[in-house]
């Protein structure tokens, strides 16, 4: 027998309700002796669930979870003003065969809608059981009812933040359609000699210069942060060609996009050897098996990691260890001054030495005087990145050739 299809759609990141609405969904679901009481709301073919109470993983839901028009209830819900209750949805001709009640086992359903001030549709206040309520019946609906007047003022807020999500959802589509961010050049730089080994892709946004990591955690919250930074990687990947073949090219990627499509992306590209994907975000990725088998196939590929923002944000000395990076970034809170900062200095050194004996390279970020030149090539450190030594540039061709030459500046 074929296996019935989902009626769940695609997962979407939900903002954190007032808790007083979890509370009166709890009062809810006791009341009518069900399994689960949830609030949903309706957007487009989909109802999202927003809140739930009870057992929602029992039913495999979650808040954010989506629920197809096609498969769902909802439909008929929406079509009567008064409360839907289906003691039994086995025998209920309304719900015989329905997908949603087969895939999520639903035994016993009761749903009505729930409108805003403006007597608009927001959505739909129900509740599931497991198995058949018979105790069920018409009169309960207007405690249902009661309950989704009551929660009338209650999804304003709720809409005014469904608004802002849409709002953003749109930008960020619409970012990602048109082919991404713009993305600038910064050279790496030799200590030793001072010549380009590298450029790093970084992404500008439109209004803001300063902020892309701002646009990136945005994204993130309406559930495109993997599809902005794949958008912008694909952008960067471009200008390979442009570069010496003694240059290499590094993109940033957070864990969630290493595991979700960074490697199919550069599967057949023709020149990983030539790049770095440096990991960006500040958490102790390196004990997840599903990011670092991500990293096992890059490394692959052919591609070489790097880990961004050593110094600040990560779990310290344990998680160089174990992902045993090729290179190892100083961050800019750390190079930054510790020409006058002995603390700074010592970071910087225990960071090379480290480094050394996993067999990696540092490149010091945020390097803007010459005093900082100075005590970062003194603590042996490889490589330097910063303002001093070349800004980001428009091409990556014009990033292969900082306009400050590293001679003017002598120990």
């Amino acid at each position: 027998m074929a296996r019935p299809a989902s009626p769940l759609g695609p997962p979407i990141e939900v903002v954190e309700p007032d808790p007083a609405v979890a509370d009166l969904l709890g009062v809810l679901r006791r009341h009518l002796g069900m399994d689960l009481a949830w609030l949903g709301r309706v957007e487009g073919n989909l109802l999202v669930l927003q809140v739930v109470n009870g057992d929602a993983a029992g039913f495999g839901i979650a808040p954010g979870s989506t629920i197809r028009r096609e498969a769902a209830l909802y439909t008929q819900v929406l079509a009567h003003d008064q409360p839907v209750i289906i003691p039994d949805t086995h025998r209920d001709p309304r719900t015989v065969g329905a997908g949603t009640v087969r895939v999520l086992g639903i035994g016993a359903y009761v749903a009505t809608p729930v409108y805003d001030n403006d007597n608009d549709i927001y959505g739909i206040l129900g509740c599931l059981a497991h198995q058949p309520r018979p105790e069920l019946r018409e009169r309960d609906g207007r405690f249902l009812s009661l309950l989704a007047a009551f929660l009338s003022d209650a999804v304003i807020d709720l809409h005014r933040v469904w608004e802002t999500r849409s709002r953003v959802s749109r930008v960020i589509n619409d970012l990602i359609d048109a082919g991404g961010p713009q993305i600038v050049f910064q050279p790496v730089v030799d200590l030793s000699d001072g010549g380009v080994v590298g450029v790093e892709a970084l992404s500008r946004f439109p209004g803001s210069t300063d902020d892309p990591e701002g646009w990136y955690a945005v994204a993130s919250s309406v559930g495109l942060g993997t599809d902005l930074e794949l958008t912008a990687i694909r952008r960067a990947l471009t200008v390979m060609s442009e570069l010496p073949r003694s240059v290499t090219l590094a993109v940033n990627a957070s864990p969630a996009t290493i595991t979700s499509g960074l490697v199919g992306l550069l599967a057949p590209f023709p020149a990983c050897e030539r790049l770095i994907v440096e990991i960006t975000e500040h958490e102790y990725f390196s004990a997840d098996p599903v990011v670092m088998r991500g990293i096992h196939a890059l490394r692959a590929l052919g591609a070489q990691i790097a880990v961004d923002d050593i110094g600040t944000g990560y779990a310290g000395l344990e998680q160089l260890i174990h992902l045993r990076p090729e290179i190892v970034k100083l961050d800019y809170l750390i190079t930054h001054g510790m020409d006058g900062d002995p603390a700074r200095r010592a970071v910087a050194a225990a960071i090379v030495d480290v480094a050394a004996e996993i067999g990696g390279c540092v490149i010091a970020e945020g390097i803007e005087n010459t005093a900082e030149l100075r005590v970062a090539i003194d603590a042996g450190i490889d490589f330097g990145q910063g303002y001093l030594l070349g800004a980001p540039a428009r091409t990556a061709r014009a990033a292969c050739a900082p306009a400050v030459a590293l001679a003017n500046y002598p120990g």
